[in-house]
């Protein structure tokens, strides 16, 4: 039987992930805002990933991304455009993430050369409106360097689905700090460390938990009730529905090709044992569907 489309988008999520994942997990990715002078890894973080929209505010910025803390983002933000300017984060951003894959994968220049036009057409045929991040991303894939814009496409395609995803959020009427409150008691993301990556407060975290019992979604203990793991499964479908809208340029049978030839570099990735699992960005481990 012939696989859904929205099966397929997940797979290429997870042949894609692990690809853009490497800037938040490997050392010298990670050292990116230090080495331009700010203030760690966090103003690094919201320096690179929002600088694709150019200089932009906290505001803006924290809607943008969607599950930060508001007081998280403002703390990086505008004050890293004082420092750097969003297009030095940009190549800098780019520059290690393919020295970390090469690294990883020293023959992927001549991966590339295969997937590059296929995953740039999947980028090319996608609708933006209301995709800022994957708009933004889109224009900065023509790199010169083959593995900088293999990168550069993978988070395009990513920057798609998360867009995707907070649409589906946005759909079941959660907020940033509720998504994530669901999120870790379904076990999708680490609990203990979540809400602290992402900012918020223990009595925000605790406000939103209240809400989601108020619901039927987390029981009294704060775990998550069924009614809360099927909200939570049909947040993860729609935003698979969504995200298989990236696949219409290919048929399936390439879309298949595509997810093989993306399969070896992909557990290159993982067998170096740069991303952690579990994570914050809820990447399952390879042997989970």
């Amino acid at each position: 039987m012939e696989p859904p489309a929205a099966q397929r988008a997940r797979s290429l999520w997870l042949m894609t992930e692990p690809l853009h994942a490497v800037c938040y997990f490997d050392d010298d990715c990670r050292a990116l805002g230090k080495s331009l002078g700010l203030r760690g890894f966090w103003m690094g973080y919201f320096a690179a990933r929002t600088a694709p929209l150019g200089a932009v505010e906290p505001a803006a910025a924290t809607a943008v991304l969607g599950v930060f803390a508001p007081g998280m983002v403002a703390r990086a933000l505008p004050a890293a455009w004082s420092t750097v300017s969003p297009a030095h984060v940009l190549d800098e951003r780019g520059t290690r993430a393919a020295r970390a894959l090469r690294t990883i994968a020293p023959d992927l220049d001549r991966s590339a050369t295969a997937l590059l036009p296929r995953l740039q057409a999947l980028v090319d045929a996608a609708p933006d409106t209301g995709r800022p991040l994957f708009a933004a991303n889109r224009a900065l894939c023509d790199h010169a360097d083959p593995v900088e814009r293999l990168w550069q496409l993978a988070t395009t395609l990513r920057e798609f689905r998360g867009e995707a995803h907070l649409a589906a959020l946005a759909d079941r009427e959660l907020d940033g700090c509720e998504a994530l409150v669901l999120t870790a008691a379904t076990g999708r993301v680490p609990e203990g460390t979540m809400r602290e990556d992402r900012g918020w407060t223990e009595g925000e975290w605790a406000a939103a938990a209240d809400r989601l019992h108020g619901r039927n979604l987390l029981d009294a203990h704060g775990n998550a009730t069924a009614q809360g793991q099927d909200e939570r499964t049909r947040i993860e479908a729609e935003t698979d529905r969504l995200a298989a809208r990236l696949l219409r340029p290919l048929s399936p049978a390439d879309t298949d090709h595509l997810l093989e030839l993306l399969h070896p570099v992909v557990r290159r990735i993982l067998a170096a044992d740069v991303l952690p699992f579990p994570n914050p960005i809820g990447l399952p481990r390879p042997d989970t569907p």
